[in-house]
């Protein structure tokens, strides 16, 4: 089981805001590129947001840029995905995801490819 520890979904009305959390928990990810996919209700899986912690370099999906802000804390190992202003679009399941590299500047929504270490996911609702 991948070492991504996520929390912090629930419900929220449009335009309200929820704060997402994912500790590594056994040190084995961060330092590297990590961030968060979602997967909407009959979509497809989509990187929104990542980070490549040793540098502190962000880069969003266009669908969230103004809205989102990932972030991190060195002390305990922690990425946050603070999310305001949401819509019911935003609505899916958040993946903390990871890798053992650093982000590819031009490529890094290849979650495929950037991410192949990925938790359980954590639920998101926004109703309208």
């Amino acid at each position: 089981q991948v070492p991504l520890v996520e929390s912090g979904g629930g419900s929220v009305q449009a335009g309200g805001s929820l704060r997402l959390s994912c500790v590594d928990a056994k040190n084995t990810y961060f330092g590297n590129c990590m961030g968060w996919l979602r997967q909407a209700p009959g979509k497809q899986r989509e990187a929104v947001a990542a980070i490549y912690t040793r540098q502190r370099e962000a880069y969003y999906a266009d669908s969230v840029k103004g809205r989102f802000t990932i972030s991190q804390d060195d002390a305990t190992r922690t990425v946050f995905l603070e999310m305001n202003n949401l819509k019911p679009e935003d609505t899916g399941t958040y993946i903390c995801a990871a890798d053992h590299f650093k982000c590819f500047p031009g490529n890094w929504y290849d979650w495929e490819r950037q991410f192949p270490y990925r938790g359980q996911g954590i639920n998101v609702t926004v109703s309208s």
